[in-house]
């Protein structure tokens, strides 16, 4: 079984999957390895499998194995393995070390480089990934990459002609 990912943020008790035999008699479902942390519970007459805990991001992907055994005869049985996985959610904004960066930039400068800027995210994989973008500022005289964070004047600057600062 592979059931649908699951949030890192799911809660207790959520549905897991169903497990189901087909099997004229009666049988009694049971986890019987691969849970050691104790993650799921699944009931033992209806074989729907719940989450019992908070999950871990860093114990994800888990591979557990369930048992269907004769309700009558304990050595008839089947077993199955359920493979879990967690997605990581987005819940880490974006932090600069610094609210202020300054740089100085000499004028008649061809367009050039000013700064890189370097955000920090505490999330992992895909929610991890950072992209930059200018909010607020002349996007006529700096453009970023979006990628890198670098900061860059599109054009030269006058001392004598120009505002003599700009905040982007």
């Amino acid at each position: 079984y592979q059931p649908a990912p699951l949030s890192e943020k799911t809660l207790p008790d959520t549905f897991v999957v169903h497990i189901d035999v087909l099997y004229k008699y009666p049988v009694i479902y049971s986890i019987v390895s691969g849970d050691e942390k104790g993650y799921f519970i699944i009931d033992s007459s209806t074989g729907i499998v719940r989450t019992r805990k908070t999950l871990e991001l860093e114990d994800f992907p888990a591979i557990f194995n369930v048992r269907a055994t004769d309700s009558f005869t304990a050595s008839i049985f089947n077993e199955v393995s359920v493979n879990v996985t967690v997605i990581d959610e987005n819940d880490f904004p974006p932090v600069f070390p610094s609210s202020l960066l300054e740089a100085r930039l000499e004028e008649n400068l061809p367009a050039t480089q000013i700064i890189q800027l370097e955000a920090q995210d505490n999330d992992t994989g895909r929610n991890g990934f950072l992209t930059y973008g200018i909010l607020s500022g002349d996007r006529l005289k700096f453009r970023i990459d979006e990628a890198t964070g670098i900061l860059y004047s599109t054009t030269s600057f006058d001392y004598e002609e120009e505002p003599t600062e700009y905040q982007v």
